[in-house]
């Protein structure tokens, strides 16, 4: 949003087939996302150039041309020398530059200092396939990035997507098929949510909070006027409720607090002390055993909407079974809450009329709407009149900013490093088997049975020293807590770092994780702090 000027990806998940270079960084995208993973692995064996830069070796790293196994927490070094190689080498694309951009100046003073060899002392990458790399992006065409968690949760993790822009911009692969920057949402309804307005900063549409026209517009349309002040991000409130004020209340509406955030001991704490939690969900989650009051929702399959993938494509979603019990539909129970908070009746009409209200306060979705869903198929943002086809990919006609921003960033160390008394590095992420909390998968026989439990990968060199074999109970202690798991043995991670999923709740890898966040996002940073492993009863 802040480079470019839009907040979603730039291209479509068809055009990845056509590609011919693909860079996925921070996204282990066979078991996050599976069916885009497809689409990667077909263009690699087209022949596309495929680069996969993770700390561990990924599924995905079977089919690449070249994985940077870089160390966990230092994307801005490889990223800066990757710039650093564009520009000294004139691989940058100087008439996009000058006449779609601003900051360059600031990019080549912030990466002056990063040459592929000093990157390669920081990331362990080797130099000379820094280079190789930088150098197979800037003179592809079609080439482009993908990204997801790997890339935002850590303490810089804006200053990893800024660098990331810069590498595009640099080198004008933006408005063209095939190419652009794509983060890869982490679940199903993540673009929809932030397109709403799901966010302390932002109204439905990206229109900022701090906008008093956009606030007068979305006033006039809501009936009340809009606050000036923008409110807390997840994490100001989780450390507010965690430190026991100034939030005194939650209303938790399809996510597992108590699983999902990090330093999740001291969240617990705070939590148990809350004047009242509100927990609308399909199960009775970890989180809503404090709740004071749980409110059932329906599932995917029992109500009528939208979903808005990673693409941003709007697509419907229909009713196939009747909610069980008092379940209602989300939008439903929310205009119950409004009538009685407010005294006076929702507007009338069901999840088409909600759609259409956000339509009409944004030109981006203007031209979307249920009954053209249902008659034309999904519809892909920005979409500003009811005959316009949708966009496949953005900036075509120059940055939707005007000029794109160019921002110079240096490294910045990780927040927590490993030391005598906690030697390892430890990161956590996803498994092809579950998803998110699993609140849903967990409770599915033929998942679990593939999938039962919690694990923690340890590469040979480090299980030997260890004394640790393959299925070993260990147990994984930080500063913030310990848990049990089974050890995987693992040439997948390499020798000082450790991996583990956190789906379990009975094995939580967030009473591990540190609760620092990005400065800008507040985004947690769950891939990097410093632990130890022994054997459970060592």
């Amino acid at each position: 949003m802040t480079t470019f000027g839009a907040g979603a990806m730039t291209n479509s998940i068809g055009e990845i087939r056509a590609a011919d270079f693909l860079m996925v960084i921070g996204s282990n995208t066979t078991e996050a996302h599976p069916v885009i993973a497809m689409e990667m692995k077909r263009a690699a064996l087209r022949g596309a150039t495929l680069v996969v830069c993770d700390p561990r070796r990924i599924w995905l790293a079977d089919f690449a041309d070249h994985h940077l196994q870089l160390a966990p927490g230092t994307d801005v070094w490889l990223l800066n020398a990757m710039a650093r190689v564009i520009i000294d080498e004139g691989l940058w694309d100087a008439d996009f530059v000058a006449r779609h951009t601003e900051g360059f100046a600031a990019v080549v003073e912030a990466v002056r200092d990063c040459t592929p060899e000093r990157a390669e002392q920081m990331t362990g990458v080797p130099a000379e396939l820094i280079r190789t790399v930088a150098r197979a992006y800037a003179t592809t065409e079609k080439a482009g990035i993908y990204y997801t968690l790997g890339i935002t949760e850590h303490t810089h993790g804006t200053d990893n997507v800024y660098a990331l822009s810069n590498l595009v911009l640099l080198t004008g692969h933006l408005g063209k098929p095939s190419a652009g920057l794509n983060p890869l949402r982490g679940q199903n309804n993540v673009q929809g949510a932030n397109d709403t307005g799901a966010s302390p900063v932002f109204l439905p549409g990206y229109q900022r909070a701090d906008d008093a026209a956009a606030r007068a517009r979305v006033g006039a349309a809501w009936g009340v006027p809009v606050p000036e002040t923008p409110g807390l991000n997840l994490n100001q409130m989780m450390k507010a409720v965690a430190a026991g004020g100034p939030v005194r209340g939650l209303f938790v509406m399809g996510e597992d607090i108590l699983v999902s955030e990090p330093d999740v001991a001291r969240l617990e704490a705070g939590v148990a002390q809350l004047e009242a939690l509100v927990v609308q969900d399909i199960f009775l989650t970890e989180t809503a055993k404090y709740a004071d009051v749980v409110l059932p929702a329906a599932c995917f399959a029992e109500k009528e909407g939208t979903f808005t993938n990673s693409e941003r494509r709007v697509q419907r979603v229909r009713r196939a079974v009747n909610a069980p019990g008092e379940a209602r539909p989300d939008w439903a129970i929310l205009a119950a809450l409004f009538e009685r908070v407010s005294g006076r009746p929702a507007a009338p009409g069901g999840p088409a009329a909600i759609y259409d209200e956000m339509a009409g306060l944004t030109d981006k979705f203007a031209g979307i709407s249920h009954a053209r869903i249902d008659a034309e198929g999904g519809l892909q943002w920005p979409c500003p009149t009811p005959d316009h086809p949708g966009t496949r990919y953005l900036h075509a006609d120059g940055p939707a900013r005007g000029k794109a921003l160019l921002v110079g960033v240096r490294p910045k160390r990780n927040h927590e490093m490993p030391d005598d008394a906690w030697p390892l590095l430890l990161t956590t992420g996803r498994t092809l088997y579950h998803y998110n909390a699993g609140t849903q998968t967990r409770r599915v026989a033929g998942v679990t049975d593939k999938q039962d439990g919690c694990f923690v990968e340890v590469c040979p060199a480090d299980a030997a020293v260890l004394g640790v074999g393959d299925g070993d109970v260990v147990r994984v202690s930080t500063r913030r807590g310990a848990i049990e798991a089974r050890a995987r043995v693992s040439s997948r991670v390499a020798r000082g770092r450790v991996w583990m999923p956190f789906h379990f709740a009975e094995a939580r890898a967030n009473l591990l994780t540190v609760d620092a966040g990005d400065a800008v996002t507040g985004t947690g940073a769950y891939k990097v702090c410093a632990c130890r492993v022994v054997r459970a009863g060592g």
